[in-house]
């Protein structure tokens, strides 16, 4: 099945105290443009996310959205600043011997000078968090898969409606076709009975006349070239896949077929029809871009 460009995908946990959110949210592009936007302090991440993205998803400008509340998983550690430390022992000592004052000194009162004692943030394990965060990473890159899949059933369905209504216009235009030629040929043969004023016609010079018209008014080959292109279209559709460029290419043969069985043709029938048909496919073009 085909999948849309445009789509949005969600998803949430929490993970090692952790709580993660990724969110993705993409529109229409030539090529594939993924954008990463979270907290500096987990960039570490952002190659392996880039990597994930690209393997799911083909075409599209991507962006993706992810936050982290790490407030419940956050470990403090308390460390011993040792040079600080040092010092106030040999200032206190120095004090003690000068003075003669009795040295007390213990842990608990050294514990209480500034800087002694430092309150830190404990190491993360950086490959332990980008694969919690690849993790709702997954989730969310299937919720955004499904919404894609659900719009490229409406595409599939739209286009191949209007394949169906360029088929049946080819087919208008097979059949009145013909029928040109031989009212040709009638208006002709009134218009040399007028010219030679009741003089005998010459059939052979009327046959050639109206083969001369026939093989200028002809769009058989384009209205077959038309046919085999709705087929390419309904094998695209219906093998699925990254198809949206090979769909804008092929639209591009669709409507240079029509504008040659357009010049071709003089008939006011005909050309009604042409102009629908080249109206249905501008509608496909539009909706081909939507495609991955």
């Amino acid at each position: 099945m085909i999948k849309s460009m445009t789509g949005y995908g969600r998803a949430e946990q929490t993970l090692q105290n952790r709580k993660i959110t990724v969110e993705l949210r993409s529109v229409n592009n030539r090529y594939l443009d993924c954008s990463v936007r979270m907290p500096r302090l987990y960039l570490f991440a952002e190659e392996e996310i880039k990597s994930r993205v690209k393997a799911a998803i083909s075409r599209g400008k991507v962006d993706v959205f992810i936050t982290l509340d790490a407030s419940a998983a956050e470990q403090m550690q308390v460390a011993v600043n040792r040079s600080v430390a040092d010092g106030y022992c040999a200032a206190l000592r120095e004090l003690a011997r000068t003075y003669g004052l009795q040295e007390d000194l213990s842990a608990s009162v050294l514990a209480r000078f500034p800087d002694v004692l430092l309150v830190e943030k404990a190491q993360e394990d950086a490959e332990a968090v980008a694969r919690d965060i690849c993790a709702v990473l997954d989730l969310a890159l299937a919720d955004f898969d499904r919404m894609r899949t659900r719009e490229g059933r409406r595409l599939w369905e739209d286009i191949t409606a209007r394949a169906a209504v360029i088929e049946e216009l080819v087919s208008q235009v097979e059949r009145r076709s013909p029928q040109t030629v031989s009212e040709y040929r009638l208006r002709l043969e009134e218009r040399m009975r007028e010219v030679l004023a009741g003089a005998q016609l010459d059939p052979a010079r009327v046959l050639t006349e109206a083969a001369i018209f026939a093989d200028k008014e002809a769009v058989d080959e384009e209205t077959v070239r038309l046919r085999s292109h709705i087929a390419q279209l309904r094998e695209m559709l219906a093998g699925g896949g990254a198809v949206g460029r090979k769909m804008d290419f092929l639209i591009q043969e669709f409507n240079r077929e029509a504008n040659t069985i357009g010049s071709k043709c003089s008939d006011l029938e005909i050309s009604r029809q042409v102009v629908d048909i080249k109206a249905e496919i501008e509608k496909i073009r539009e909706q081909v871009q939507n495609i991955e």
